[in-house]
């Protein structure tokens, strides 16, 4: 199963951490062009908005409900009948997202105000970006179908697009558009055309087809309705999820300058660690969970899905250690810069360290959630969100006067680990989880990950001091070679370390991977 998971995922896992390094070139542009500044913060805000509604309507919510209604129509429908429920979900999508759109336009000066920041320039911002919402939804939808079939690279090669569209566009149109941030919004909406448009020839490969029908049609298809039903408490679910982001976001606007910014280069940092793995993973397990779900199969879900958790814990736990220990460095090489200055250096990284405690809890949700979905269970996620969204609110109001950035990156962290406790919790009803097994395995193989990441990290900190002042004055201080040598030279004291530790005491997990691998090589 070890060999069948790296199969699956390595191609998927290359193109995700290949977009995730475009998105952190994309803010590292960012940083060059306006650092910290207030239009950093305008653009931030802007992009926030229609981003969290992109969540809310394409891949966490849609995507879930679809896959396996989808699945179930190819196996039990004829062409007909899926030409007809895929024709429904494409007019419906299309016309709900058209109008929030239209909405979001209208309603930007009313919602920007909340947000602490220049109003007029994060208005214009949020108008140039609301219609990104729309064609993101229709490439969620294309994605949804690939996936359903199992064809995953087309739609994890569109990510990469998108940020070469921003990333261009913002080079492109930095004088032309007014400023860097107003380049950077055409290019976001640029980018969600190309990600639809470039998945619609493998739609056709696919031989399934659809078209626009009445919205009568569309509301009244079963299969939409079955869709509608799943999707209605995810809907709810991922809401309470992505206020924990609009309202953090309104608590950092309102902290002071440069905090909504950081705040965001922490985040990329983040995502671009999930990316590596976690979210590849849990793409790549879902359509496999349906169909052990769909036959009743439970003892290889559950084995499918404690393999999944392991390989999280065998990448996220070291991760984060590495990267707590390596923060300065890692920001510093990335951001800083002329407009990225030593104060926003500071205000990033007491918000990375504190995201970095809760990035592994982040990844185990993104991975165990899938496992209710392709039960059609999207009641239990749902619970566990509002739950950990209220946790996240208390957590954030209470420590921002405090800790300012830090406190509200401290608050998503908590949050985060909540709701993989309350997940653990729901399982406890739902017959078909192993709850016992499940719990103690992932437990167990947490904390030995854990201890022997502890001992690679002792070994990277002892000499972390003396390895950059080595460095310090090397080609002439360019940071490139005087920050980037001595931290590559701490990945391969952390990784070795790491690795060689489990070898010795011959984990079975990483045994079966280094076997995988072999073979495939």
């Amino acid at each position: 199963m070890a060999s069948s998971l790296l199969k699956s995922g390595s191609m998927l896992s290359v193109l995700t951490l290949f977009s995730r390094i475009l998105g952190l070139v994309r803010e590292m542009v960012k940083a060059r062009l306006m650092g910290t500044s207030a239009l950093s913060d305008a653009f931030t805000v802007a992009f926030v908005i229609p981003n969290l509604l992109r969540r809310l309507f394409a891949e966490n919510s849609i995507s879930v409900a679809f896959i396996p209604t989808f699945r179930s129509y190819i196996a039990e429908k004829s062409r007909d009948e899926i030409r007809s429920f895929l024709s429904s979900c494409f007019t419906f999508i299309s016309f709900v997202t058209a109008v929030t759109v239209v909405i979001g336009i209208a309603a930007a000066p009313l919602i920007v105000p909340f947000f602490g920041t220049v109003e007029s320039e994060t208005v214009l911002l949020t108008r140039i970006m609301f219609p990104y919402l729309a064609v993101i939804s229709i490439a969620a939808f294309f994605q949804g179908i690939l996936n359903g079939v199992k064809i995953f690279l087309p739609s994890g090669f569109t990510p990469i697009l998108f940020n070469l569209c921003v990333i261009g566009g913002t080079w492109l149109l930095k004088d032309v558009a007014g400023n860097p941030a107003r380049a950077m919004a055409f290019g976001v909406t640029a980018g969600g055309c190309v990600q639809a448009c470039f998945q619609i020839p493998f739609i056709f490969k696919t031989g399934f087809t659809f078209s626009f029908t009445s919205l009568k049609k569309a509301f009244s298809n079963p299969g939409t309705r079955t869709v509608l039903k799943l999707v209605g408490p995810t809907v709810l679910g991922m809401a309470a999820y992505q206020l924990n982001d609009l309202v953090s976001t309104i608590l950092a606007g309102n902290a002071g300058e440069g905090v909504v910014s950081s705040l965001q280069y922490s985040l990329r940092l983040q995502e671009l660690i999930l990316g590596i793995f976690a979210v590849s993973i849990g793409t790549v397990i879902l359509p496999d969970l349906s169909g052990l779900a769909a036959e009743k199969r439970w003892e290889d879900f559950n084995r499918l899905l404690l393999q999944a958790v392991n390989s999280i814990t065998l990448i996220c736990i070291p991760v984060s250690v590495f990267s707590w220990i390596s923060a300065e460095e890692l920001i510093r090489l990335l951001f800083e810069g002329k407009s990225f200055s030593s104060d926003s250096v500071a205000l990033t990284l007491a918000a990375f360290r504190q995201h970095t405690l809760g990035l592994y809890f982040i990844a185990l949700n993104r991975v165990i959630a899938p496992a209710f979905y392709a039960r059609k269970d999207t009641k239990s996620p749902t619970a566990a969100g509002i739950a950990s969204f209220a946790c996240n609110i208390v957590f954030a109001c209470a420590l921002v006067s405090v800790l300012s950035g830090a406190g509200i990156a401290l608050a998503l962290s908590l949050a985060s680990a909540a709701n993989t406790v309350f997940l653990f919790f729901m399982m406890r009803k739902k017959e078909t989880f192993e709850l016992k097994k499940l719990l103690s395995g992932t437990i167990i193989y947490a904390l030995k990950i854990s201890l022997f990441s502890a001992l690679a990290g002792f070994l990277t900190f002892y000499f972390h001091d003396g390895l950059y002042a080595a460095f310090a004055d090397f080609a002439g201080g360019n940071k490139i070679f005087s920050i980037g040598t001595p931290l590559f030279i701490s990945v391969l004291i952390f990784s070795v370390t790491g690795i060689l530790s489990l070898l010795v005491v011959r984990d079975k997990f990483v045994l079966s991977l280094v076997s995988a691998v072999r073979r495939k090589i």
